[in-house]
């Protein structure tokens, strides 16, 4: 058994956040699974494997369907975390079937091709509006001034949070999201806690006043179906609009200045998408591909599984590397290399099996609309400064994209 921390792998060092790319590609080259001891993890590097792991049922995103935490040999985590666990476990990311099942089957509703579809002109009306200000700035912090603010939008959109009340969504977002992050500290811990009961009992007052005064939009679609007989309690509707308001932006926000980043880096792709918009479509995969926005999903093992001759028992949690999955030479042609017009190109930065991103199509319809948006009112778009990157592993993005038009 090959231990990974003999590897070019350290989630911690900056110099491998920058650019940890080359280290996958040692931890696939001594072996498809391999024990990590600080995190007491076992990394999955493969794409075939992590591909496969993602739709196998003998893993699952929690134990507590099956396990207390004394029977699966794991602690329970400390009282004063209580809220975040509360808001976490109980969005459909966190549950597994039957639970899973109940609650994704009523947000689906509101992610079919053709609601989302009909999204489709909010989003390029607002992707141009953003992007004409920032030209009218004369540039700014792409992050700041449009990656962010377009995905924040689409999403309270859809759950009717109103405009007034959306500038502490990022922030909290931020604050929950750092709890994902590998042996999070205790500073990351307080803040996530603080944000879970504040982003919380800001959606209880919203969900009484949908109760009272329904609107068209996701939370009033929610009450109403448990209502009409779908059993969602309270806490599952907070613990879905969070979810939805988490992932329906984090990934799109990264996707794109992580995408323009590397466009910069690599002027002869960024002169032929500028040449080219109909390459818009599978510039966006290949982006996503190249440097992936969630690097890590984890998995517990509910039952033994074996990888290539490594028994690994019960209890025990895997880590599946995305972005290593994605750099794959077994499955992508010389993977280094930023190609826009990447033809086959099955990356799994959306997940797979029944985990797999519900609003993926939102979200390739949003990175598409900011992208065209730059390319077509700010043709000549360049670098300002070297970005800073976010000192983060499993979440992958920067600090901010200063820009110059």
């Amino acid at each position: 058994m090959a231990a990974a921390f003999d590897l070019a792998f350290d989630p911690w060092d900056p110099a491998f956040l920058a650019h940890p790319y080359p280290g996958y590609a040692h931890l696939r080259e001594r072996g498809r699974v391999l024990y990590y001891e600080p995190t007491d993890q076992w990394l999955v590097s493969h794409h075939a494997d992590v591909s496969a792991l993602l739709r196998d049922r003998r893993l699952g995103r929690t134990y507590q369907h099956r396990f207390t935490h004394e029977d699966f040999g794991r602690t329970a985590p400390p009282p004063e975390h209580e809220p975040f666990h509360t808001l976490n476990d109980h969005g459909m990311l966190d549950l597994e079937p039957p639970d899973h099942t109940r609650i994704r089957r009523l947000v689906s509703k509101a992610f079919t091709p053709r609601t989302v579809e009909r999204l489709r002109p909010y989003v390029h009306g607002l992707a141009g509006e953003l992007v004409s200000a920032l030209v009218e700035a004369g540039g700014g912090d792409l992050l700041a001034d449009v990656a962010e603010p377009l995905p924040v939008a689409v999403i309270a959109e859809m759950l009717g949070i109103p405009e007034a009340d959306r500038a502490p969504l990022r922030p909290w977002s931020a604050d929950i999201c750092g709890m994902y992050e590998l042996n999070p500290s205790s500073g990351t811990a307080a803040r996530a806690v603080r944000a879970s009961v504040e982003f919380s009992d800001y959606l209880r007052d919203l969900i009484a006043a949908r109760r009272k005064e329904p609107g068209d939009d996701l939370i009033s679609g929610l009450i109403a179906a448990h209502d009409e007989g779908d059993r969602l309690t309270e806490q599952e509707m907070i613990s879905t609009a969070v979810l939805l308001l988490n992932a329906g932006h984090e990934a799109t926000v990264n996707a794109t200045v992580n995408g323009w980043w590397a466009l910069f880096r690599n002027p002869d792709q960024l002169a032929a998408l500028r040449a080219d918009h109909r390459l818009v479509p599978s510039a966006v995969e290949e982006l996503m591909r190249y440097d992936t926005p969630l690097q890590l999903f984890e998995r517990w093992v509910l039952d033994d599984i074996e990888i290539d001759g490594t028994v690994i028992p019960r209890g025990a949690e895997i880590a599946m590397l995305f972005g290593s999955a994605n750099h794959d030479p077994a499955v992508f042609h010389d993977p280094e290399r930023l190609d826009l017009t990447r033809e086959d190109n099955p990356h799994i930065s959306f997940s797979a099996g029944i985990h797999y991103c519900i609003g993926a199509p939102l979200a390739r319809i949003e990175f598409a609309a900011s992208m065209t948006a730059l390319l077509e009112k700010a043709p000549t778009l360049s670098l300002a400064a070297e970005p800073q990157r976010k000192p983060n592993f499993v979440i992958r993005g920067l600090e901010s994209l200063p820009v110059v038009v």
